[in-house]
């Protein structure tokens, strides 16, 4: 009798981990479980997008392979890495001209960690931190400056340039998080 009473709880415990019965969800600023995990894929985006600040910019290159990036490969590394520590997969790799047009626009009042502010010519910095008060941090990998570089919106050329020549602010298309597998 003791040992079906034991393997009955053993089986009850083991199944509520599989149903994620005592699954710990991440835990918010607030101290409350977080549930979506899309919003811990924004909040992920200020720490790994740190990561990648000075290394050397290379058209094509791959951070993982090379040591250094351009802007398509930048973004794709701060997604992929932001989504993993989510629980996310991201859709994969795509060049500029493709990720923006999977991407639909927002309105500049409603920016968010990981939106991306696309220039007329189709230059793009991404948006990885919006302070409380409205700041807006900003990296990109500069041809000019020959290296991945962040700057934010009291920055003078933020004002003089990038909002002079602003197409918009966009977001990327849910389609392109997945639950990781």
């Amino acid at each position: 009798m003791k040992k079906v009473l034991i393997l009955s709880i053993v089986s009850l415990m083991l199944a509520s981990d599989l149903w994620g019965m005592n699954y710990q969800k991440p835990m918010g600023r607030d101290g409350e479980y977080q549930k979506n995990p899309k919003k811990i894929f924004r909040q992920n985006i200020p720490a790994v997008a740190g990561q990648f600040i000075g290394i050397p910019y290379q058209f094509g290159g791959n951070p993982q392979v090379s040591g250094s990036t351009d802007n398509s490969y930048l973004f794709f590394s701060i997604y992929t890495l932001a989504a993993q520590k989510a629980g996310l997969a991201y859709h994969g790799y795509l060049p500029m001209r493709r990720l923006l047009e999977n991407c639909r626009k927002v309105d500049p009042e409603k920016v968010q960690n990981g939106d991306l502010m696309v220039l007329e010519n189709d230059l793009a910095a991404m948006v990885y931190r919006v302070e409380a008060s409205g700041r807006l941090h900003l990296i990109y990998a500069s041809r000019k400056r020959s290296q991945v570089f962040s700057f934010n919106s009291d920055n003078l050329v933020f004002q003089v340039y990038w909002m002079e020549n602003l197409d918009g602010f966009y977001r990327i298309s849910d389609t392109m998080l997945a639950p990781a597998q």
